[in-house]
């Protein structure tokens, strides 16, 4: 992505910060281990696999983009019920989509009322989202003229 900026352009991407960071999207991952097994589990948290701002660093760096910087950002992601929450998930194709079915739907939307209990307000449902904001200029090129 970088490459292909204009002389100075600026490029910034988002990625999720590491599970462990957002209390309620681990217990999610948890719910869905203990209910359905570690692949589907795994498939929820795989939007959370550069969540350690070292190891992007590094995949920033290997991929030639070596003046990356990395900053924390923090967030809070909300829902009008857990239910919308649980919606949100399985309709993503990334995480959840097409990975259950009708009656594993339902048994989720079921235990996800227990397991997300502490993160329901008056509201619906809220929990810290946190993320990792990756920056990079690309160089500037000289021009033509200028080298000869």
């Amino acid at each position: 992505m970088v490459r292909v900026l204009r002389p100075g352009g600026r490029l910034v991407v988002t990625v999720c910060d590491a599970l462990d960071h957002s209390l309620g999207y681990s217990a999610l991952a948890e719910l869905l281990h203990r209910l359905f097994g570690a692949d589907v589990a795994q498939a929820f948290r795989a939007p959370f696999a550069l969540g350690d701002s070292r190891e992007l660093r590094q995949l920033c760096e290997r991929a030639g983009v070596a003046n990356a910087e990395i900053a924390a950002h923090e967030g809070t992601v909300r829902f009008d019920s857990i239910d919308a929450l649980v919606g949100a998930e399985r309709a993503c194709a990334w995480t959840l989509g097409g990975l259950l079915n009708d009656a594993q739907f339902e048994r989720l939307c079921a235990e996800a009322q227990r397991s997300l209990l502490p993160f329901a307000t008056e509201a619906g449902v809220a929990f810290e989202m946190p993320a990792l904001l990756i920056g990079a200029h690309a160089a500037a090129r000289k021009s033509a003229l200028a080298m000869g």
